[in-house]
């Protein structure tokens, strides 16, 4: 396989996903104002994003494949971001505990010699157990999600204050849907076995 591939991401879970697929490739932080726009749906909001993060990476790397993605956590209807902080976090599991949230992880591959875009959003749902106040603290305190969207983090401790997850790839809730990548790596002719 002889293809420059870019993660455009510096998010170091998305780069473990990407290593299962066995195949080289580089990150390259995109460095995008991640800001929804004003009426803009969560899943406009994460394919939006994710073009717009390849397309970045594109401009210094003509002849390149570039993976952008995003994801964008709803508890109905309302976009939960990344919280940042504890407080945030705080509030964010508050309102979520013994309800379903909406992950919605939008993949982009896109050719920047041909300007092929090949673009589309994976739903992930979480319904999240019905959580004390202490429960949450102390989840927060051990795993410390601050840079998760929806303050919680599937991957590591994260599972324990699940209840039940539900959707087609289970790496689309964790930020990069594996399955929906290697049928685009596929259009453009590399099969990753």
């Amino acid at each position: 396989m002889n293809v420059d591939l870019i993660l455009a991401s510096s998010s170091i879970y998305r780069r473990e996903l990407l290593s299962r697929l066995q195949i080289p490739f580089r990150c390259i932080s995109p460095n995008v104002d991640e800001t929804p726009l004003e009426n803009e749906l969560p899943q406009q909001t994460a394919l939006r994003l994710a073009q717009i993060k390849a397309i970045k990476v594109a401009d210094s790397n003509p002849n390149s494949l570039i993976i952008g993605c995003d994801q964008v956590a709803t508890l109905d209807d309302m976009q939960l971001g990344k919280p940042l902080n504890h407080a945030n976090a705080t509030h964010q599991l508050r309102a979520m505990r013994g309800c379903e949230v909406i992950f919605h992880s939008a993949i982009c591959l896109y050719n920047a010699n041909t300007q092929n875009m090949q673009a589309e959003v994976i739903p992930y749902m979480v319904k999240f157990r019905q959580l004390t106040d202490a429960q949450i603290e102390n989840y927060l305190l051990k795993e410390q999600p601050y840079h998760c969207a929806g303050s919680a983090k599937s991957e590591g401790l994260g599972i324990a204050i699940i209840e039940k997850m539900t959707g087609e790839d289970p790496n689309a809730l964790i930020g990069l849907p594996l399955i929906a990548l290697v049928n685009m790596l596929h259009q453009e002719g590399l099969d990753i076995i």
